[in-house]
């Protein structure tokens, strides 16, 4: 990380393949140095952070915790249990931390309109960072930290653990490995039973305002799906709504449509007022149609259905079961254990993890345009609309 600020060279706007590649498998390498972090959120989604996600990292040296914050005092204890932290290494004030401790990077696991100014706090203090997403609570916020993270040359990756974990990586595998003919058409289906106050990861997102399921939920849904299909997204349009028994003040539920440059179609239906759990966190469904053959993904079981052309016909229902079983990949990390060990390797001079900054502004892009397209009822073109929050000054892409 370099704390020169760019040149003042004009820019232009980037077009969306500009923004970061398609997935590529990270490759991992030997590590020379273990990368000392500040870990900046302990309650919440923060406490597995310490008690899932770290803990096996510190085993086997790929981070260090070298201090923990929380506003609130009580949640630090999730730290000292989980992670052997001492109390004089627990803080309710990050800059103090950053001030008292030797670091490499933060990991930022705070509500998403708290990290503008932790980003920025962690660039003066010249510290690489670890996001939760999503990266901002606004399209013009995340640009406003992919500008500054770009300027000085500071790394920060987005933990969008559901694009590595174990079920989807073997899916887009099999789909990227091309034994089964090019994909065409995905559906995916996340339908939970979470109409009343509470039941949806705790009252907070009840009272978000106007898309609590597209800007907490189906970040990682959209961003998943769109990864699969292995392209970029041309075109979206959405419809989303809230039901009168709901206790939502915001749209709960959407349907999704997404256009993608190679010509395949995404669909996404994403329900939290189901009067039943269908498809819930960690257990969605998700359906890719290839030319010989479909891949069926539910609840973690992945099944595989050949083309047959004798079996041809418009009646009938095959059900899960009489799929060909498919086994999942191993390895020792999935989701955000993996994607610290991503970052770990990437502060140490490694590859850029594939959910860099300004590879995962594709997403939030993604999904702020879903929710104009719900708002105008229009189809919105994705690079178009993005380009509209960009100025020439944008130090995002040098002007060529």
């Amino acid at each position: 990380m370099s704390g020169h600020l760019a040149d003042s060279r004009r820019f232009v706007v980037p077009s969306i393949r500009q923004l970061g590649g398609t997935f590529k498998m990270p490759v991992v390498g030997v590590r020379d140095v273990t990368c000392r972090l500040i870990q900046i959120g302990t309650g919440n989604q923060g406490e597995a952070w310490c008690r899932e996600f770290l803990p096996p990292n510190v085993e086997d040296d790929t981070v260090d915790v070298v201090a923990a914050v929380d506003v609130n005092d009580d949640e630090l204890t999730n730290a000292v249990d989980a992670l052997s932290l001492s109390a004089d290494r627990c803080y309710t004030d990050a800059e103090t931390a950053m001030r008292e401790r030797e670091a490499d990077a933060v990991a930022l696991v705070v509500p998403p309109q708290a990290r503008p100014e932790l980003v920025s706090l962690a660039v003066e203090y010249d510290l690489d960072v670890l996001a939760e997403k999503p990266l901002a609570d606004s399209l013009e916020a995340a640009l406003e930290i992919v500008e500054l993270v770009t300027e000085t040359e500071t790394k920060l990756g987005v933990t969008m653990s559901h694009r590595f974990r174990r079920d989807v990586t073997t899916l887009r595998r099999l789909i990227r490995s091309d034994e089964y003919g090019p994909v065409d058409y995905l559906y995916g289906r996340y339908a939970v039973n979470a109409r009343s106050r509470g039941s949806w990861a705790g009252e907070r997102l009840y009272d978000f305002e106007p898309h609590p399921l597209l800007i907490d939920g189906a970040i990682h849904h959209l961003d998943l799906l769109a990864d699969i299909a292995g392209e970029r997204v041309e075109t979206v349009f959405c419809r989303s709504w809230n039901p009168s028994y709901s206790d939502f003040a915001g749209d709960p539920n959407a349907v999704v449509q997404l256009g993608m440059e190679n010509g395949a179609t995404i669909a996404y239906e994403g329900l939290n007022t189901a009067a039943t759990s269908f498809n819930g966190w960690w257990s969605e469904r998700v359906r890719a149609n290839c030319q010989d053959a479909s891949l069926v993904l539910d609840d973690g079981d992945l099944r595989r259905f050949p083309y047959d052309r004798a079996a041809e016909n418009c009646l009938g229902h095959t059900s899960l079961d009489q799929g060909e079983p498919v086994a999942l990949e191993s390895r020792d990390k999935w989701g955000n254990a993996w994607l610290v060990e991503q970052f770990a390797e990437w502060c140490d001079g490694g590859e850029p993890m594939e959910t860099n900054a300004r590879a995962n502004l594709r997403t939030m892009a993604l999904v702020f345009a879903a929710i104009e397209s719900a708002e105008t009822g229009d189809a919105i073109r994705v690079e178009e609309f993005l380009a509209e929050h960009l100025d020439d000054r944008s130090p995002i892409t040098p002007r060529r």
